[in-house]
């Protein structure tokens, strides 16, 4: 049997490559997102939680808030196109985040500032190709090569594609010496607005035993008709 569904696999056409990159890149995206999540940063000497909203408009514009815990809440981080500020509420000042630190730390988790804001794009950022059919988890390969003239942390990321809905299940990022840098997992799928999305993002460092950061959605609302002005300055520091 198990020789059989190998020669099934083996003989099954793969996917349209251009689709699986518009997953990946649009899993959350639509002309107006509402999100509540919880991030929850686990290291071997203590585990913390925060709660967030976020808002979003397309690829160009997005606004996180931290709501929980007391200490942290109203930190806010704004991106619209490629600029990005965070505001800190403890000393009531907006700072502007330069292009280096993009793939920075985001609030000592194992995110960066991009994964939060999502400014790259597999589909701008990488050339891609379906490397093959695996078993573990099973679905497709894809392989994806950073352009030579995009700077960035990344220099190959790998992701297994399901077969069934042709969604992430696992993405490998790997440093500019080609080395396994962390692991990313998406998990409990659910229909949510039309459309079906993990709700649990695990992402794992290579080199920091027992630490991990999990994403877990807790609403999400899509094709809102958000105003504009949500995504200023003025908005980033009345958040607080």
């Amino acid at each position: 049997m198990m020789v059989l569904l190998m020669v099934a696999a083996a003989l099954a056409s793969p996917p349209d490559l251009e689709r699986l990159l518009d997953r990946f890149d649009e899993m959350f995206e639509s002309t107006g997102t509402y999100a509540e999540l919880e991030i929850e940063v686990v290291k071997p000497e203590k585990t913390r939680t925060m709660a967030l909203e976020t808002w979003s408009q397309g690829e160009e514009k997005a606004l996180i808030i931290i709501t929980a815990p007391s200490r942290d809440a109203g930190t806010a981080t704004l991106r619209v196109g490629r600029n990005l500020w965070n505001y800190l509420p403890r000393i009531s000042r907006t700072i502007r985040v330069p292009p280096s630190m993009m793939l920075g730390s985001w609030m000592g988790t194992d995110l960066t500032n991009d994964d939060l804001v999502q400014e790259s794009s597999v589909r701008d950022d990488y050339t891609a190709e379906i490397v093959g059919h695996q078993d573990d988890p099973a679905g497709w390969e894809v392989q994806l090569r950073v352009r030579p003239d995009v700077v960035g942390l990344w220099s190959r990321i790998d992701i297994i594609f399901s077969e069934a809905d042709e969604l992430p299940m696992v993405a490998r990022y790997y440093d500019r010496k080609d080395r396994l840098a962390r692991t990313m997992r998406f998990e409990e799928l659910r229909d949510v607005g039309g459309r079906r999305v993990p709700t649990l993002l695990t992402v794992i460092p290579e080199r920091e035993k027992g630490q991990e950061t999990r994403v877990r959605y807790r609403r999400i609302d899509f094709d809102l008709d958000l105003d504009d002005r949500r995504f200023s300055l003025a908005e980033l520091e009345r958040s607080r």
